[in-house]
């Protein structure tokens, strides 16, 4: 019963910090009119998430690892409803950005305090199931901040919105505070022991680890970045598609992606982390490729096979915590879970400024809408180098498989 209280409380919160980091796919172009931003500061704006998120990796493995999980995402979770309720009443550039970096902050600890406290509660076999199950559900908030946002939005305004989601958030915190609980007594006294014999520095010079973090790297950044902010302009400026045409073909790339997170732990416990992690990161960045070439009047079936493809085999990215789960003993699980979300979510944070400036490069279409021709630039420049972290990442196929009982 523990276990699965655990589980929900995270749960909800993981929801909120899925749909806080995507909304702005959705709200793009109301955030540019109302507030009269360009594309290098929408994508500034929308990348200060990501860029306080992974800064604050840094004090969180740490964190997690000396106080525990409950009470470091609580006590950072405060922050993400002070920046919800900055963000919606926001009426220049800089407030949208305090808001929204402190949104990113304080839903930094959401994901590694869960796989935090999971891998006290689950062995490494069963963390893998739990895991991919848990970020599926929780990726559900990608799809309220799909075509429900658009009604939200259309009724209410983006405003109000947010105002909901800080009511949210404090509902949230209650519940964690509430049924939240780290670890069997047993391990978290052998946790408080050993763990003042681990450091970042172990992790940095563990064999092989700097080939998962730059898949991580190019796999998590890329798929934020688009998911996030940058695949819903390239529908609707790109294609051409209508704002609803884009908020449904967001909301199928959601379902994908919980798909993919749903089945991707069940595959790696079947098959492996590494062969699992492996083709579906090539088929993730290939898709990136067909992206780049895609014309507006190309079938709307291929099309959405394209985006439910890239949705489900990018969320399989979730699997590279469970091999670094397997690789790391449990007193350094936080640390190197945390500096490898640091990755992931800084590449997102990186990407998502980084293609503002590539597509202020091209002149605009017309005057509200960007050129088809940069995205096929910014789809280029993440694939590329994404078949590259594959590549390296192959290694580990031929590797002899991670040392689960010394791992648990």
């Amino acid at each position: 019963m523990q276990r699965i209280s655990l589980f929900l409380v995270f749960l909800f919160a993981y929801f909120l910090s899925y749909f806080f980091r995507s909304t702005n796919a959705v709200i793009a172009d109301d955030l540019s009119r109302d507030l009269n931003l360009s594309p290098e500061q929408l994508g500034l704006m929308t990348g200060v998430f990501f860029i306080a998120f992974a800064v604050a990796q840094l004090p969180i493995g740490p964190a997690l690892d000396r106080y525990g999980a409950k009470q470091t995402t609580i006590v950072l979770m405060v922050f993400a409803v002070i920046g919800a309720i900055i963000f919606a009443t926001a009426s220049s550039f800089f407030l949208v950005l305090l808001g929204r970096a402190l949104i990113g902050m304080g839903m930094a600890g959401v994901l590694m305090g869960a796989l935090k406290a999971f891998s006290a509660w689950f062995s490494a076999r069963a963390f893998a199931t739990a895991s991919g199950i848990f970020v599926s559900l929780g990726s559900c908030g990608a799809l309220l901040a799909a075509t429900p946002l658009v009604w939200l939005t259309n009724h209410y305004g983006w405003r109000q919105a947010f105002i909901g989601g800080a009511a949210l958030t404090v509902i949230s915190i209650l519940l964690l505070l509430i049924f939240a609980k780290d670890a069997p007594k047993t391990l978290e006294f052998t946790q408080t022991i050993t763990a003042q014999h681990g450091s970042l520095r172990d992790v940095f010079t563990h064999a092989g680890y700097w080939r998962i973090a730059f898949l991580n790297f190019m796999m998590v950044g890329s798929f934020f970045a688009y998911q996030g902010l940058w695949m819903g302009p390239f529908l609707q400026d790109g294609l051409g598609l209508t704002q609803l045409a884009t908020g449904n073909m967001l909301l199928l790339l959601g379902l994908g992606v919980v798909g993919g997170y749903f089945i991707s732990g069940w595959l790696a416990s079947r098959f492996g982390v590494p062969r699992v992690v492996f083709v579906c990161a090539l088929v993730f960045f290939i898709s990136q490729l067909i992206l780049a070439f895609f014309q507006a009047n190309w079938s709307l079936v291929a099309l959405r096979s394209v985006l439910v493809l890239f949705g489900i085999t990018g969320a399989f990215n979730v699997m590279l915590f469970s091999h670094v789960r397997q690789t790391f003993p449990l007193h350094l699980t936080g640390r190197a879970l945390a500096l490898t979300n640091l990755f992931g979510i800084g590449g997102s944070a990186l990407m998502q400024w980084f293609f503002g400036v590539i597509v202020s490069l091209y002149p605009l279409a017309n005057a509200t809408a960007y050129a088809p021709e940069a995205f096929r630039s910014v789809f280029l420049i993440t694939a590329l180098p994404g078949l590259l972290s594959v590549v390296m990442y192959a290694s580990f196929l031929r590797a002899p498989k991670p040392n689960v009982s010394a791992a648990q």
